[in-house]
């Protein structure tokens, strides 16, 4: 009898060959480190929840907006999709945006497993579904690469750049989950498709 889960699988090389193109395309900066500010984990933070995107499973704009997570440096990350794909993950996209007045390196974004390979990456982030009582985290290639934004370092102020990263995806019934980036608060998103 089935449960309706599939056990944990290797990933088909269609959504691999369309992360490493969204992997690319999330690469930027000058790559210099740049003496950068860092978050402080004692620093202010807010988050803004926005409703779900009004056009339905897997159509949305950069206008819209299904959540907002802030901090007290300046630092903006909004989310603008968060859909289930064929194959059994969820794909969050958006952007971080740097309001404040030095240059910023997500360095302690980053996964703090010894075996990830990718440093400035949004590899620390996870999907938490409150209502099943289970954190999922950013799923990895089998170089140890995360399916998520890399090169997120040397982000001028007023500079934005795209963000995504791939999870697991929660059970069909769940409509709802938390997006986490350590160092940053957590907001409630709505999944679509």
């Amino acid at each position: 009898m089935s449960t309706g889960r599939r056990p944990p699988r290797a990933m088909p090389l269609v959504p691999l060959a369309f992360a490493a193109v969204l992997a690319l395309s999330g690469c930027g900066g000058n790559g210099d480190d740049g003496g950068g500010d860092r978050n402080a984990t004692g620093r202010p933070a807010t988050a803004n929840t926005g409703k779900p995107a009004p056009n339905g499973p897997g159509k949305t704009s950069s206008s819209e907006t299904l959540g907002e997570m802030r901090n007290g440096d300046g630092i903006v990350v909004t989310i603008t999709s968060a859909a289930r794909e064929d194959g059994g993950f969820v794909t969050v996209q958006g952007t971080v945006t740097n309001r404040g007045t030095k240059m910023f390196n997500a360095l302690e974004w980053r996964s703090k497993e010894t075996d990830m390979r990718s440093q400035s990456a949004v590899s620390g982030a996870t999907l938490v579904d409150a209502k099943g009582k289970k954190r999922y985290l950013v799923l990895r290639d089998t170089d140890g690469q995360c399916l998520c934004s890399t090169g997120l370092t040397g982000i001028k102020p007023q500079e934005s750049r795209p963000i995504f990263a791939q999870f697991p995806a929660p059970p069909s019934d769940v409509t709802q989950v938390d997006f986490q980036i350590p160092t940053m608060p957590s907001v409630r998103i709505a999944l679509s498709g």
